[in-house]
């Protein structure tokens, strides 16, 4: 079990459905792969995917600050060498590049354990491995008023209970209220809608927003401010009645703390690029403490395996990006996801994606 070598490789696959965000163009999936390799022939596989850019600069972080660190170490000891990479990066890192580095080989070293062992992951942590609900998520604000209604229609023919839409940045106060109207109205009272400002408003315009769309019986409004907005997040809770809901943009735990002492944020969304597993397990764990919900952001295929371990999961979040660059796929069934049954995370690219699409920017 002693780490023999740490490879990684950069892919551009294009998209089959390109989401329409309104400010960021993503017509590909970029995606960082590295793989762990064991003397004993065991290889883990971690992988993240940069919404924007930073490919080389993330790879070059592996290779420079994390692989020494890591081989001829026990892959088993994941927290301790989550903890040993952490405090030799302490100067350069703490949030950024460094930190996804981290989290990489962290989903890497995890799935080596797992598939070392002959079990998932979830079921390695005390898991259930049982079906969980999961929401449509890209309704996107680009599709226009009509496009994310019918985007949402579509995730209900297909059996999703909830779906999220989103708001702000292309779309004045009025439309925004006017969208959720239109949404809820063509949904009906039965099918949950969460509303993604993805940091759109500053706490006054949130706070005067989010009461006009309390009336709309919202399951969260997210990402309201800004991330390190502590402050206004408090703000927006304490005035609207829709439950908050944030963390894709924060890192590890420490960067989570103010929900923690507060409360007031009920739904949490940690992202594996930002922590990868340990630090997952970590802030669902303070997070429990608190009384709050997970739900984590993207990667439903490696985050079953957590919230099928904790007592504070929530929702897994469906946006079918990587459903074709698997070798087996594990497609939602009428709105629920059940974690992959195979050793490790149990997900494995297909081979063909390293020949054909090679990233080269």
């Amino acid at each position: 079990m002693i780490i023999k070598d740490i490879r990684t490789s950069l892919l551009r696959v294009p998209c089959t459905d390109p989401p329409r965000t309104g400010f960021i163009v993503t017509e590909n999936i970029d995606l960082v792969v590295v793989e762990v390799e064991t003397a004993s022939g065991i290889i883990g596989t971690g992988h993240l995917q940069p919404l924007a850019g930073g490919m080389r600069t993330i790879e070059m972080c592996i290779h420079e600050m994390m692989k020494p660190l890591l081989l001829g170490e026990d892959v088993r000891e994941v927290e301790a060498l989550w903890r040993k990479m952490w405090q030799a990066s302490f100067i350069q890192g703490r949030m950024g590049i460094t930190v996804m580095a981290m989290s990489a080989l962290d989903i890497a070293l995890w799935d080596a354990v797992g598939r070392a062992a002959g079990k998932p992951l979830w079921q390695l942590w005390g898991g259930s491995g049982e079906a969980l609900p999961i929401y449509g998520s890209g309704c996107y604000r680009g599709l226009g008023h009509d496009g994310m209604i019918e985007k949402a229609q579509n995730f209900v023919a297909e059996g999703y209970k909830a779906i999220k839409m989103q708001t702000a940045h292309i779309f004045s106060h009025d439309e925004d209220v006017a969208n959720v109207r239109a949404m809820r109205a063509a949904l009906g009272p039965n099918i949950e809608i969460m509303v993604d400002v993805n940091q759109g408003w500053s706490a006054d315009e949130a706070i005067a927003v989010g009461k006009r769309l309390d009336e709309f019986q919202l399951t969260w409004l997210e990402e309201p401010v800004m991330a390190d907005d502590f402050d206004g997040y408090h703000a927006v809770a304490d005035a609207i009645e829709t439950p908050v809901s944030g963390g894709e943009n924060h890192f590890t735990h420490h960067d989570f703390k103010p929900f923690f002492a507060s409360g007031k944020v009920p739904f949490l969304q940690p992202d594996l690029m930002r922590g990868g597993f340990t630090e997952l397990k970590v802030i669902a764990d303070h997070a429990h403490q608190a009384g709050l919900k997970i739900a984590p952001h993207l990667f439903p295929e490696l985050s079953s395996h957590l919230l099928s371990a904790i007592p504070n999961a929530s929702w897994l979040e469906g946006m079918g990006w990587h459903d074709h660059l698997w070798v087996e796929p594990v497609p939602p069934m009428s709105g629920m996801f059940t974690p992959p049954s195979r050793p490790g995370h149990g997900m494995d690219f297909k081979p063909e994606l390293f020949t054909d699409c090679a990233y080269t920017s």
